[in-house]
């Protein structure tokens, strides 16, 4: 048994059996996957593939049972390689964050200078994406750590701290009518062109369930990844905005006009998640840290510990 044969098992699940697919993940032959799987099977004398001739199909029930262990195996071998790597050179190294747009552009600037301030030689690594992209980077641990709204608290492999609470705000020209009312509701929302969020992104399924809790069915004219798209189209007149309020900025949004919606909308809170079993660096706990203060090293080696 070798540690190619242990990726060849994982990529192959990754690859929905598609050998072709494997072998260029693995940047190896087709046949070569082929042998090892082959020499594997034979060493444990048992079908760890469903077939149907050439094909796989899927996993036997082994086989479903060595995945777990291949995956666990795999991200052992590479938290072997971070440990030699913290204890030879500290301050050196490379930290992966997975965030969406919104807190990468206004979340997260002044929490990656203050750690970049006191960790200059670490190279930092946004990703930007969707919550499901997110989840898929933890998963196989090309990030170290992820920040989002969604998604992150309902995958049972990670463990989540709140980073920070939000709520939705609307954002319309200078002078529009909504701006005029000393109390903004629901109704007079509704009664305008709306632009906000793609479903799945910045608290959009919250955005949906207040209007359907109270009966109503906005025009929904456009939907963006962010909320400075959703500003640009609401800056030349295609409708109103529903935009996470920290995504307001008034020295660069001018001929805007950001209205609370606090009364309107549910709170929304940002998480931090990790991996488990994914071995983070010393430097990370600091990142961690500059998030959050209550965020200790002992207090997420806590944590990670009771999961």
């Amino acid at each position: 048994m070798n540690f190619q044969q242990l990726r060849i098992i994982r990529e192959a699940v990754q690859q929905n059996f598609n050998l072709t697919d494997v072998a260029e993940a693995l940047f190896t032959s087709q046949s070569g996957v082929s042998k090892h799987i082959k020499d594997l099977e034979d060493e444990l004398g048992v079908a760890l593939f469903v077939r149907h001739g050439k094909r796989l199909l899927g996993l036997t029930a082994p086989g479903k049972e060595l995945a777990v262990i291949v995956e666990r195996m795999l991200l052992d071998a590479k938290n072997i390689k971070r440990l030699a790597e913290q204890f030879a050179d500290a301050d050196v190294g490379q930290l992966s964050i997975a965030t969406t747009h919104t807190q990468a552009r206004y979340a997260l600037p002044q929490v990656v200078a203050r750690f970049k301030a006191a960790y200059p030689k670490v190279h930092l690594v946004l990703h930007q994406g969707s919550p499901a992209e997110i989840v898929a980077l933890l998963e196989s641990g090309e990030a170290d750590i992820g920040i989002a709204t969604e998604a992150l608290g309902k995958n049972n492999a990670f463990v989540t701290f709140p980073f920070y609470d939000w709520h939705h705000a609307v954002v319309v020209p200078q002078g529009h009518a909504l701006a005029q009312s000393s109390a903004l509701t629901l109704e007079q929302i509704a009664e305008h062109p709306l632009i906000t969020y793609h479903q799945g992104y910045t608290g959009r399924e919250r955005i949906d369930a207040t209007f359907v809790k109270a009966g109503l069915a906005p025009d929904l004219v456009m939907s963006a990844l962010d909320a400075d798209v959703i500003k640009t189209y609401v800056q030349v007149g295609l409708g109103v905005g529903i935009i996470a309020a920290m995504a307001f900025e008034p020295q660069r949004d001018q001929g805007l006009q950001l209205l609370s919606a606090a009364h309107l909308f549910e709170a929304n809170t940002t998480h931090i998640a990790l991996k488990r079993g994914h071995y983070l660096r010393g430097y990370a706990y600091r990142f961690l840290q500059e998030c959050v203060a209550d965020l200790s090293e002992d207090a997420v080696r806590a944590a990670l510990s009771e999961a």
